[in-house]
């Protein structure tokens, strides 16, 4: 999107993005105050290849209903056998469910979150809209607040019903420190950036809305410092990014806008440095410093500080800061899987210094899935991928294998990661990705460099009427958030709902 368009949507909406006046949009123009600052070493490259070595499989403790095959896998012998209605789980139990009975929508979308108030209250937050309005059908609009009182029966409170509740996309975020609750409309493509913020604080059943403004300008997916008082929204088809100062919900204002290739976007601890899961220029991970927005200089500038992209080159999702023994890391993962032209810079080893967006469409059972990986940052000049995190379903050698899977020609599922979470960011000792037909997955990451999958649920199938995108399947796509006292997780699946899964066996 140019400028003249960028400023005049903003006009439209009264607002005033800084920078808009005063500068060019031509590559020879100096950068303007708006836009990142490119280094020196723009771009490197992790030669992970194309046939890497797949995390080692979970090995199951008492209680377990193991899958019968390939690491991750549901094939059409485990639906004819029964085995896929039964569901898969290893070393984790299902603690309690809030089950719709879909057969027809969506109830499940990107997000689950997790907050206790100053009461004592215990709350979970989950979107419905897959696709707003499609979770229509099964009367499941909004974000749904719930009860979790009782983890064994999560009981609906109420559903949020404001505009970017109906529709928030991957944008969906809690601060804790604050008690804040966030998102922007968004859809696939692009979504007015109307941001809502709530205040769960004192009461997360019933949160109460302070704003809602057409800030965010286009929205999608987002991010939020650690101190909750600034909240970013990312459009990466338009590459806009915006940054509002929301320390009074009341009254949010933009405090810096620009342009980056950012789909989900994380910050340290400190708010300085933003992590950026970028779809172009090329596709990877992007680091920039943002310390002039956290000290709310005027007219902040944000420096690009390095960026870094991979053979296995999928999707990226989103990127979050962690450490290790006190060292600087990255968990970074890929959604979906793709295919086409990736091919040709896999075959020479190179990749091109300006991939497109087009170049990574997400291809139906792609050959080349990004699942996660583990970035060392030490030097944040020169990032260096340590570790990968992948099942055997997404190796390329077995792609053919399991193409005729149910949902695996799902140009937007199949066997592909899409959302990964850690319960801390200070040496996390798991982390859970949902991912798509193969449920729920969870990992041991003590090791950085070693990491290995210690827990599994794949929720049962069940039937379904109408079919939008595939056959009934899991349909896992919700970043999961945790219970650590309890050794809980929770996740959401599109045709299914909302899950309290307990990790058992000592595993955790």
């Amino acid at each position: 999107m140019g400028k003249r368009l960028l400023c005049s949507l903003a006009a439209s909406s009264s607002i005033v993005l800084a920078g808009c006046l005063g500068s060019s949009d031509s590559p020879s123009a100096p950068a303007s105050r708006n836009q990142t600052q490119i280094s020196p070493n723009e771009v490197q490259q992790a030669n992970d290849g194309v046939n890497l070595a797949t995390t080692p499989t979970a090995l199951c403790g008492p209680g377990a209903r193991p899958e019968s095959g390939l690491q991750g896998r549901v094939s059409q012998a485990d639906f004819d056998s029964g085995r896929a209605a039964a569901g898969f789980a290893c070393n984790a139990e299902l603690v309690g469910s809030y089950d719709t009975g879909a057969k027809l929508g969506y109830v499940g979308g990107y997000k689950v979150e997790r907050y206790v108030d100053t009461k004592g209250q215990e709350c979970a937050y989950y979107d419905t809209a897959l696709i707003a309005p499609l979770n229509i059908l099964e009367q499941t609009s909004g974000v749904h607040v719930m009860d979790m009182s009782d983890p064994t029966k999560p009981r609906l409170a109420k559903r949020l019903l404001s505009p970017a509740m109906i529709s928030p996309h991957e944008s969906l975020l809690v601060n804790t420190k604050r008690g804040v609750l966030a998102a922007v409309v968004g859809n696939p493509v692009v979504g007015p950036g109307i941001v809502d913020l709530y205040d769960i604080k004192d009461d997360c059943l019933n949160p109460k809305l302070k704003s809602s403004t057409p800030l965010g300008l286009l929205g999608h997916e987002s991010g939020m410092t650690a101190d909750g008082n600034t909240f970013y929204v990312a459009s990466p088809a338009t590459t806009t990014i915006v940054a509002l100062d929301i320390s009074n919900l009341s009254q949010p204002k933009i405090v810096w806008s620009g342009f980056e290739s950012s789909h989900g976007l994380s910050l340290d601890p400190s708010g300085n440095r933003a992590y950026l899961a970028a779809l172009s220029g090329p596709g990877g991970l992007v680091v920039l410093d943002t310390s002039e927005i956290q000290a709310r200089k005027p007219n902040p500038t944000v420096k690009r500080i390095s960026a870094l992209t991979w053979d296995t080159l999928s999707l990226p999702q989103n990127a979050m800061p962690v450490t290790f023994d006190g060292k600087p890391h990255i968990i970074e993962f890929d959604e979906f899987a793709s295919g086409g032209s990736g091919l040709d810079f896999i075959k020479t080893g190179f990749l091109a210094p300006a991939l497109k967006v087009a170049d990574l469409i997400a291809a139906p059972n792609g050959p080349l899935v990004g699942a996660g990986r583990i970035i060392d940052i030490s030097d944040e000049t020169r990032p260096a991928v340590v570790s990968n995190i992948r099942l055997q379903v997404h190796d390329i050698a077995n792609r053919d294998i399991v193409s005729k899977d149910p949902g695996a020609e799902n140009f937007a599922g199949g066997y592909a990661a899409h959302y990964c979470n850690v319960p801390t960011l200070v040496d996390p000792p798991i982390m859970a990705c949902s991912m798509i037909l193969s449920g729920l997955r969870v990992f041991d990451i003590r090791d950085p460099k070693n990491p290995k999958e210690i827990a599994y649920f794949v929720a049962p199938v069940k039937p379904r009427i109408l079919n939008l995108t595939a056959p009934p399947s899991n349909y896992a796509m919700a970043r999961p958030t945790f219970v650590p006292e309890r050794k809980e997780i929770w996740y959401s699946d599109v045709y299914q709902g909302f899950f309290v899964v307990r990790l058992t066996n000592g595993v955790w």
